[in-house]
């Protein structure tokens, strides 16, 4: 009886031993979801081409997979409010300073800027060509009723546009100014085919300008920088996020490897970067309020 008892005991244990080492591979093949980081961005950085260069990079070194959500900076905001975002890289500074003073963001790092452009069919019916002030354009655009395409999705180049037409005192409206709810991509290659004006960041444009009948028109003011940020949404918050991944991605991202990599991007394809790394700046620096 002591020695079946005994068998019986030793069969039980081989099959609970069998068990967890069966647990313990499957466990072992399936990747934890701290393995997953959610960047929400703007479509701006998707839409360049400089994800694709810079994120693969990443991931083969740190064995993160980052899942990029590019919805505009507005959305973005959104996305890190409510907890569905580990980190934000966005454009739109004043909205961004809120998201951190509200407490939404534990971090935020300086990235890099480029410039916003409009551009707008050759013929250029407004004749806006070669002005200087953003506010001279939209009026000149506005009184000529010239069709205008606005993003109008709360996108950080739709931030920036709407504040030049509260600048204008200019309500846009009427049959030439079109919204397109889209983004930055698609916003193009409805203003190339209506030939019509429209707002754009220049990396964008550049990445497109293959297939756009738009050309740029006006340029080069100061209150056209575009300046890019980094942002780890507060795990204090939403415990869920990923914060150890959202922390080591944005220290690639600023790091000399990362901003080497946004400084040569497209230099290849356009003979000029696309983007211009800052993280050794402050925003002072680049003429933005603290």
């Amino acid at each position: 009886m002591k020695s079946l008892r005994k068998f019986v005991w030793v069969g039980i244990l081989v099959i609970l031993l069998t068990a967890c080492a069966q647990s313990k591979s499957i466990a072992e093949s399936v990747s934890p979801p701290s393995a997953e980081i959610i960047l929400a961005t703007t479509t701006s950085t998707y839409d360049s081409g400089l994800l694709d260069a810079i994120i693969p990079v990443f991931e083969q070194q740190s064995g993160y997979t980052v899942k990029i959500v590019a919805v505009g900076t507005g959305k973005a905001l959104a996305m890190g409010r409510e907890g569905n975002a580990d980190l934000l890289l966005v454009h739109a500074p004043p909205a961004e300073k809120e998201f951190m003073d509200e407490g939404f963001g534990s971090e935020r790092f300086l990235v890099m800027h480029n410039d916003f452009v409009f551009v707008g069919p050759a013929t250029d019916p407004a004749e806006i060509k070669g002005m200087e002030s953003p506010l001279d354009v939209l009026t000149q655009i506005a009184e000529t009723e010239s069709f205008f395409i606005t993003r109008g999705d709360d996108s950080g180049t739709n931030k920036k546009e709407l504040a030049f037409w509260g600048d204008t005192g200019i309500t846009p409206e009427g049959d030439w100014y079109l919204e397109s709810g889209q983004g930055m991509g698609a916003t193009l290659r409805i203003a190339s085919e209506k030939n019509a004006y429209t707002l754009t960041d220049r990396s964008t444009y550049l990445a497109q300008q293959n297939i756009l009948a738009s050309e740029i028109l006006v340029e080069g003011h100061e209150s056209l920088l575009n300046v890019y940020h980094v942002m780890i949404v507060n795990p204090e918050l939403w415990e869920n996020t990923n914060l150890v991944g959202a922390q080591t991605l944005a220290a690639f991202i600023v790091s000399e490897e990362g901003q080497k990599m946004i400084g040569e991007f497209g230099i290849d394809i356009y003979g000029q970067p696309l983007f211009f790394p800052d993280a050794d700046k402050t925003d002072a620096d680049l003429g933005l309020e603290p």
